[in-house]
């Protein structure tokens, strides 16, 4: 099976550190949050094609430089497509079935197992599926026996909400479905045309586990988190020279002798903490400085932010340059 992965977002709400780096590129518990996606995929995937948007030749130039075990290619559109239309962009040579999935999502399913329950039905798709208590966000499935998904509501209210389980970005579809989506505008995949795939034979496949998306700064930093303690960040520890808990995932040339750490902190490529600097619960992206006895608490900081000597940054997004 190929895998399509849709990269087309503006990630606004991760604003205003996706004005410079799309925020599949946020580094979160040691690598960029997309490489988190595609470690969900069984090994012998045979393509990865990453259907792009905004900032589509960052993101063709990071795989390039970081290649991962499968093959990645990069379709990028002209112009906002959403969902449906960033996937048959990118449907060209895709294999029957495929792997769809989000590239901001962080859970610990087990894609093989959702592959082997696929095939052993007659359907035309199989969604992962989350429960959650707040449905609000998200597009809601109800289920009949067998898991068969009878009703899809996208971001229903709580009232309407047909079910606590919702969709968890990670699905796969028969190839046929890409005819379903019209060509020449944007499309919603899950509102405009799931529903209309239900009578064809749509199911569900329960996730246990955990799940989230990161698509704030609060649940980005919640998926680092869940990525840690699943110890999917690395061999943990404080950086050499450093004091404190962590886990610390420090990308290469970060350096931070002498520098404090609580827990959950990924350092980007060559980032540097001075002497008597503390840093817990925060992502410090490539090139951030954080000066002598600063700290930086439950914190995102851009590429090349500087937080002068004794600043306290606590909660904040900062853009790309930045100096507080």
């Amino acid at each position: 099976m190929k895998a399509i992965v849709l990269v087309g977002g503006f990630g606004t709400r991760l604003r205003p550190v996706t004005y410079a780096v799309p925020k599949q590129l946020i580094p979160i518990a040691g690598k960029p949050l997309l490489y988190h996606v595609l470690d969900l995929l069984p090994p012998e995937t045979e393509e990865v094609v990453l259907a792009t948007g905004y900032k589509a030749d960052l993101l063709d130039a990071y795989v390039r430089a970081h290649p991962v075990r499968w093959p990645v290619r990069t379709v990028p559109e002209a112009e906002p497509l959403g969902t449906g239309g960033g996937m048959r962009n990118a449907s060209a040579g895709i294999s029957d079935p495929f792997f769809l999935l989000n590239s901001d999502v962080v859970a610990s399913a087990d894609l093989t197992a959702m592959r082997a329950a696929h095939l052993a039905r007659t359907g035309i798709g199989t969604m992962a599926l989350y429960e959650v208590a707040d449905t609000k966000p998200f597009g809601v499935a109800a289920l009949a026996a067998g898991d068969r998904i009878t009703a899809f509501v996208e971001k229903p209210d709580a009232k309407d909400a047909p079910s606590h389980w919702i969709n968890a970005g990670l699905a796969i579809w028969s190839r046929s479905v890409i005819d379903e989506v019209p060509g020449g505008r944007a499309v919603s995949f899950e509102s405009e045309i799931v529903p209309g795939l239900l009578a064809r034979g749509v199911y569900g496949f329960r996730l246990t586990g955990y799940w989230d998306d990161a698509g704030t700064p609060e649940r980005l930093l919640r998926c680092q988190r869940l990525l840690f303690d699943d110890h999917r960040g690395g061999a943990g520890g404080v950086p050499k020279g450093a004091f404190g808990s962590g886990p610390v995932a420090a990308m290469t040339g970060a350096r931070a002798a002498g520098a404090s750490f609580g827990r959950y902190v990924t350092l980007g490529f060559d980032s540097v903490i001075e002497p008597g600097a503390h840093v817990e619960d925060s992502v410090l992206m490539d090139g951030v400085r954080v000066d002598r006895d600063a700290s930086v608490l439950g914190s995102i900081l851009g590429p090349r932010v500087r937080v002068r000597p004794g600043r306290e940054v606590r909660g904040q997004t900062l853009g790309e340059g930045a100096e507080v």
